[in-house]
């Protein structure tokens, strides 16, 4: 029987490291962290998203606001409206909700966002820089990733870790993340050749593909490690609406360890988020000061061992 990966008991663990740091700022007489959401137009799923965000910062102590703003919104206002938060000294963190609609052009908006503020990790200054093992942001659910992986196993060096999925929020930020922990890496994608062989063969596999019970039981070795990132809405045999990820958990109870769909990556990514917003807020304290994460710019060999021996 595979054991359950907790991400909302790991999460809680998290919360309470960045709460106490909220803490240890304000105590030594600085403001609160601030983080301040953009919500453009009236998405269902990114409300709740937002929702879920806030309660999380009013509970770590974390300062929120947001920005509600009509579908109609121009991009030249969104634009001046992030200007305006770039160059407010209170707000630390900077996210704008996906979703945008049609005629704004997403990537724009996210590389309007300061790199020190974008607690999302996706402006392409902080993409570079992780690509290239030098510090920055981290994405928040390759983050989440890591720390889960790291609950099971301290130390990555030379073992196998196949990423299905390329994408620049998960794939290909995972993958370098796991490439500076020393793992030897394989990213793959739904039209790769091979792709059950290739699965056979791993030591962990991180599903982030978006394809329902795509990785099959058959697909994975006995004491495997499985991540699974994909969140899809289906209906069961009675019509009821469910989630269902990337791994078809009921087949691959033979595995070491395995994250559950819901409850698995989804509260990571959220309290990676809250963590993201902790240290951009410490950085600016300084200007020299870089903001950066356990996995961002240190040592390739020591990051598990410095952080995997509890979950944080």
């Amino acid at each position: 029987m595979a054991d359950i990966i907790d991400g909302r008991a790991i999460a809680r663990e998290l919360d309470k490291k960045t709460k106490a740091e909220v803490e240890a700022l304000v105590a030594e007489g600085h403001p609160a962290p601030g983080l301040t959401v953009i919500l453009v137009g009236d998405d269902p799923a990114s409300e709740v998203y937002v929702r879920r965000k806030m309660a999380a910062c009013e509970a770590v102590g974390i300062r929120s606001s947001e920005h509600r703003l009509p579908a109609s919104t121009s991009q030249n206002a969104l634009l001046t409206l992030i200007a305006r938060l770039n160059a407010d000294p209170e707000v630390h963190g900077i996210l704008c909700q996906v979703p945008l609609p049609d005629h704004i052009d997403a990537r724009q908006v996210l590389r309007s966002i300061a790199p020190e503020k974008d607690v999302d990790g996706f402006h392409p200054v902080n993409v570079g820089r992780l690509s290239t093992g030098t510090g920055g942001i981290v994405p928040c659910t390759p983050l989440g990733i890591m720390k889960l992986i790291g609950t099971v196993i301290d130390d990555l060096t030379g073992v196998n870790v196949v990423v299905i999925g390329k994408s620049n929020i998960v794939g290909k930020p995972v993958a370098n993340l796991l490439l500076d922990a020393e793992a030897t890496v394989t990213v793959t994608h739904i039209y790769t050749e091979g792709l059950a062989e290739i699965c056979r063969q791993a030591d962990v596999i991180v599903a982030a593909a978006g394809a329902p019970r795509l990785v099959r039981g058959h697909w994975v070795k006995d004491g495997a490690v499985l991540i699974d990132v994909g969140i899809t809405r289906t209906k069961d045999e009675d019509g009821k609406t469910k989630l269902v990820g990337d791994i078809a958990f009921d087949e691959v109870q033979h595995a070491k360890a395995v994250t559950p769909v819901p409850g698995g990556v989804g509260p990571m990514t959220i309290a990676c988020l809250l963590s993201n917003t902790v240290q951009a807020a410490r950085a600016a304290l300084n200007a020299n000061t870089d903001v950066s994460n356990d996995y961002a710019d240190a040592p390739a060999r020591s990051m598990f061992t410095a952080s995997g021996s509890t979950p944080n």
